[in-house]
């Protein structure tokens, strides 16, 4: 069964100091991303080109989806195979590298730190990391490698 889901998003540059795109630093980078229902989401581009640190990056925005995509398809694999999560944090770190017509990622790991409810779950949590990362939408769409290092502990 073969199905299709659309997402629509919005994005508006608010980075115009009044003389638009003049010259390379006449304009702010700053933008807003919004879609029906969630709050706006404030970005700009890295630091490191010109961007401001307190708003949302495409690449943290890519990073993070990677991170959440991952997390929500374990948590039902867990599920599914009886293993009781009560607690996730993921750490995860992308690498990007500079080119001279712009660049791209080079990897992205996940460091999922999973907290089981007990220890004969153990091992069959590590496993499913495998599982979810294999269900994974944004996974599968991206052409860098995610890896993972999970941990595992019991409450």
């Amino acid at each position: 069964m073969s199905r299709a889901h659309t997402y629509q998003t919005v994005v508006t540059w608010t980075g115009n100091r009044g003389t638009g795109t003049s010259g390379y630093r006449d304009y702010g980078r700053d933008h807003e991303l919004s879609a029906d229902g969630p709050a706006v989401v404030l970005g700009s581009s890295d630091p490191a080109f010109r961007g401001d640190p307190s708003r949302w990056n495409p690449e943290q925005l890519l990073v993070g989806s990677l991170s959440q995509c991952h997390m929500l398809w374990y948590l039902h694999k867990c599920t599914m195979a009886g293993v009781v999560v009560t607690a996730y944090a993921d750490t995860a770190t992308g690498t990007m590298a500079e080119t001279a017509d712009g660049g791209h990622f080079t990897e992205v790991v996940l460091r999922p730190a999973v907290t089981v409810a007990a220890p004969e779950m153990l091992e069959r949590a590590l496993e499913l990391h495998k599982a979810a990362h294999k269900a994974c939408f944004i996974a599968a769409s991206v052409n860098f490698p995610v890896r993972h290092e999970p941990t595992v502990t019991v409450a």
